[in-house]
């Protein structure tokens, strides 16, 4: 038990006297609700009325009940006389946890009532007394619980969904899209089974699954929202049959789920936490399959023959170029001294993806985010779609308002149409680059609307009251922001799956 002392040094801390020191985070010290219930449950268990401990702490028996109803945090002196009177301590008074559930639940909604969610609605305050029934009590509070819950989802707008990617684009930036940290747990994890060199083989990566305790199982039916999914009772990782939706590259699905695993990464708490386990994982698993000192040996070869090529990269390592772009991202800046821009977009000229730090100037709406933009018609991860030619690479000087930038494009087909993926530098770089021998020129004035977004003219004086066009309703649209705490993934059918899936029990 604590001493006085230490007791005040705690209490003084969180009112914002003496320094807390080493004290506990906000949320978990005991606050004026939970002090008055803790005085009220001693109190009682004492037999002891309110005049009573008034006239044992000089104070008022209204003084007493004002703080019992948390309307008002005692002092430490008041504390004191209190404990002395109840035959307590201090720090029996200052602890976070309620005496009773019933306390819990009278703390519960008496803070619900005093937040705004609840003012909001223009509602009369339940008075939190015991004439009120507990049953009746227990109802309110899970009545409340359900509002906040609907409440915290339905604030998970698309304006969060966009503040959430600018805020993450800008930590990726201030790093130059590097992470030691994780480049560290990358070569630990590679140690442990012991692979040195090369290419990471599928059953390397089967063995990175065994050394983490879990056993691997290719199924039919894998939940369609996902690409894999963890049975952390009995540690199991669940991944699609070959010809089943497997993915292009089918070690890439299993590193991401084992990446997510070693991260410690638990339920995301709002949407931009998940963005961050996202790419957390992704980079995790794009560094156990290009592991950062075997590729940036093949990189500086290049730049020191002047024939960086992304393509070059992604078949020393037989991944996809879409890996290998984003890993050049990772490694450009901070081993080769070079900005870099990256970009993938959909055919119709929508921003997926996007990362820079070269000074390329992206299409973004007022709030800096870019996902869902469109790109200027005659950037090269646009015009890269009308050439014909998909095997050998795809190069292209665009001038911008903000410089000349170098960009090599490639086109990828998935199940929603297809994508172009681009990795770009400014003209000051593309002398490291293969591909910069490219006649191919072309001029954005983006974001001057005349530059593509108006029709010209003649068009529009044809058209423009003469058409009515009827667009194809995305998913995205009719479900701006997905629900959960995995968005878009079927939580029901996840649950379902393990539990069909799951051993006999013995």
């Amino acid at each position: 038990m604590a001493s006085d002392a230490q007791s005040a040094q705690k209490f003084l801390g969180r009112q914002g006297g003496a320094p807390a020191g080493g004290t506990l985070p906000v949320e978990d010290e005991a606050d004026a609700l939970t002090i008055g219930r803790r005085v009220r449950h001693l109190r009682t268990e004492r037999g002891m009325t309110l005049d009573e401990l008034g006239a044992a702490i000089g104070r008022a028996p209204s003084q007493v009940s004002v703080i019992e109803n948390g309307r008002r945090e005692p002092k430490f002196s008041q504390l004191q006389a209190i404990a002395r009177a109840l035959g307590a301590s201090v720090e029996d008074l200052l602890s976070a946890e309620p005496p009773t559930r019933r306390a819990a639940l009278e703390i519960e909604l008496e803070r619900a009532q005093r937040g705004p969610l609840f003012a909001s609605l223009g509602l009369g305050a339940v008075r939190v007394g015991k004439s009120l029934p507990s049953d009746a009590l227990e109802a309110i509070v899970g009545l409340q619980r359900e509002l906040e819950r609907l409440h915290t989802e339905r604030a998970a707008t698309p304006e969060e969904a966009r503040r959430a990617n600018t805020e993450l684009r800008a930590t990726m930036r201030a790093q130059d899209n590097h992470f030691p940290e994780l480049e560290t747990t990358a070569r630990e994890l590679l140690d442990g089974v012991g692979h040195a060199r090369g290419p990471m083989s599928q059953r390397v990566a089967a063995d990175l699954a065994t050394h983490l305790g879990f056993s691997l199982h290719y199924v039919h039916d894998l939940p369609h929202s996902t690409r894999s999914v963890i049975d952390l009772r009995h540690h199991r990782v669940y991944l699609p049959s070959t010809g089943t939706r497997a993915s292009s590259d089918p070690r890439s699905a299993l590193l991401q789920a084992l990446a997510s695993h070693v991260l410690g990464h638990h339920e995301p708490r709002d949407y931009g936490e998940f963005l961050r386990q996202r790419v957390e994982a992704n980079y995790l698993s794009a560094a156990l399959l290009l592991p950062e000192r075997d590729a940036v040996k093949l990189l500086k070869e290049a730049k020191d023959a002047r024939e960086i090529s992304v393509e070059d990269l992604r078949d020393a390592f037989s991944v996809s170029y879409e890996t290998a772009a984003h890993r050049f991202t990772n490694l450009a800046t901070t081993h080769l001294g070079i900005g870099v821009h990256f970009m993938k977009i959909h055919e119709s000229g929508i921003i997926h993806k996007a990362y820079e730090n070269d000074g390329v100037r992206f299409p973004a709406d007022p709030l800096g985010a870019v996902e869902g933009q469109y790109v200027c018609r005659n950037w090269t991860a646009r015009t890269v779609f009308a050439v014909e030619d998909r095997l050998s690479p795809f190069s292209q000087y665009t001038d911008t308002p903000t410089g000349t930038y170098w960009c090599t494009s490639r086109v990828q087909d998935s199940d929603d149409g297809q994508f172009s993926v681009s990795v770009g530098v400014p003209f000051g770089h593309v002398k490291w680059f293969r591909g910069r021998e490219t006649t191919e020129r072309t001029v954005s004035r983006c974001p001057d609307e005349s530059c593509c977004r108006r029709p010209p003219a003649a068009l529009t004086e044809r058209w423009a009251d003469r058409s009515w066009p009827s667009a194809r309703p995305h998913a995205s649209m009719l479900a701006a922001m997905p629900v959960g705490a995995f968005p878009g993934v079927d939580q029901t059918e996840v649950f379902r799956f393990l539990e069909s899936h799951a051993p006999a029990l013995r």
